[in-house]
């Protein structure tokens, strides 16, 4: 509890007071000094964090003035400060006998009851004082009230504090910005729709409340109605950046690519550059499948957090992308020189090898991955993928049953066992292992045609396609 109130005081003034009070300590001449002017000398040495003399002035303005509630409320925030709560307490009923309708006198008493652990005290204390106060000071105690819920992790009661302070006033800029973090911390977006609804309804140019049914509307995933709300509070502030960058996501979730650039970009103009802006421009335009610009924004991105191994696997997605494996390459080492065991990483570096037809160094990556993360059908894929094509044939059919084990009998598996026994010179080993697969998966066959296009050509392999396909398995 501080009241810097000197501070509208002359300086000369705020001098010759404290020059009084030093001549009363020293017990020389002094004019005479009033109770208010010792609360201005304890509020002095206050904030200038010089506790002692602090206490001592209220102490002997207590001796001058024993019934001062003021300066009872003073010392006992002093106390607080030297963490003697239960000696604050004290004093603090002792104010009250004298003057109870001074709100720091609540807001102490809460401050020591939560020293002490005894939350449920503090809360019994603020709930009593509601009913005494109305206005500003009704609003403070909610404030206190909800930052004793938010200390205790009762955070719907938080809400509902911050909903009794938009009651009272609707425009109060704190309590809207609170409401919009709690609403979404809680998942309680209808009922903010519905108080931000009827804050607009009557305060039509209030962009705060329209920014914050907006950001409702998204937590329940309505888009389009979140960005008709942004575009309001737009209009209302133009330069409101966070509507901006809200509003961006919103146009990503509805993949609305372009129209995501434009807001995004709007968050550029208004703030420092930041890595995730950027990140969420590459996205976009990477989705729209313009890859160059994607990097460009990728590597704007990567500038501002060298540290974060995702940008460097995405610039690297876009060379993969454009055919152009060594600049991939360098980019994926960074990645992984930064987090060495992300299987994406392992697996995108892999098929780089891959298609360069460096095949024990692809098999490497591959590997590693299938090693660390056994259950990930993706690692098995690549890895037996990549012993075909080198023509390991008699490797991948073994993998192709350690996989199977893994990863649970996954079709995908027999596909591709038919596809190392046919190059065996199985034939009937891989019928089998065809019918089989398509027997419980027919709409991956496609994967083994990728694999094995050859396979085609076999009057027996169609007949097998050609009877799932009139039975309408696909």
């Amino acid at each position: 509890m501080r009241d810097p109130s000197y501070h509208d005081e002359d300086r000369d003034s705020l001098r010759e007071l404290l020059q009084q009070y030093q001549n009363l300590k020293t017990g020389r001449g002094h004019s005479f000094l009033e109770e208010e002017a010792f609360e201005k000398i304890v509020d002095y040495y206050d904030e200038r964090d010089d506790l002692n003399e602090a206490f001592k002035a209220v102490e002997t303005g207590l001796e001058l003035y024993p019934y001062s509630s003021h300066l009872m409320i003073k010392k006992a925030d002093l106390l607080i400060a030297r963490r003697k709560y239960a000696q604050s307490l004290e004093l603090l009923e002792k104010a009250e006998l004298f003057d109870s309708t001074d709100i720091n006198l609540y807001i102490l008493k809460t401050d020591a009851y939560l020293a002490l652990d005894q939350q449920p005290k503090a809360v019994e204390l603020l709930e009593t004082a509601l009913h005494l106060f109305e206005g500003e000071e009704r609003i403070d105690l909610l404030f206190e009230l909800a930052d004793v819920y938010d200390d205790y992790e009762e955070f719907d009661k938080v809400f509902d504090c911050l909903q009794l302070i938009l009651e009272e006033d609707p425009n109060n800029e704190e309590a809207l910005y609170k409401i919009c973090f709690w609403t979404d911390f809680t998942g309680r977006n209808e009922e903010s729709i519905k108080i931000h609804q009827k804050i607009i309804d009557n305060y039509p140019y209030n962009e705060i409340a329209w920014f914050n049914l907006a950001a409702a509307f998204q937590g329940l995933k309505l888009y389009e109605k979140a960005i008709d709300a942004y575009q309001y509070a737009l209009v209302i502030d133009e330069k409101f950046e966070y509507a901006y960058r809200n509003m961006g996501d919103a146009y990503l979730r509805l993949r609305k690519y372009k129209e995501a650039i434009e807001a995004l970009e709007k968050v550029l103009e208004l703030s420092r550059p930041e890595d995730v802006i950027y990140e969420a421009i590459g996205h976009c335009y990477h989705k729209m499948g313009h890859t160059a610009q994607a990097r460009f924004n990728y590597k704007k991105a990567v500038h501002l957090n060298t540290d974060d191994s995702k940008l460097h696997f995405k610039i690297a997605t876009t060379y993969m992308q454009e055919g152009q494996w060594n600049n991939a390459i360098k980019h994926l080492e960074n990645a992984l020189r930064i987090q060495r065991n992300v299987a994406e990483y392992n697996l995108a570096m892999g098929e780089c090898k891959l298609h360069q037809q460096q095949f024990k160094e692809a098999l490497f990556y591959f590997g590693y991955v299938v090693k660390h993360k056994p259950k990930k059908i993706a690692g098995w894929e690549a890895l037996i993928r990549c012993l075909y094509i080198a023509g390991y044939y008699e490797e991948a059919a073994g993998q192709c049953l350690q996989a199977m084990k893994a990863a649970e009998q996954k079709p995908l598996f027999i596909f591709y066992q038919a596809a190392c026994s046919f190059a065996l010179n199985r034939g009937k080993e891989g019928l089998l292992y065809l019918e089989s697969a398509m027997e419980k998966a027919p709409r991956q066959l496609k994967k083994l045609i990728e694999l094995a296009p050859s396979l085609l050509q076999n009057s027996k392999v169609i007949d097998i396609i050609a009877r799932y396909k009139k039975g309408k398995k696909f």
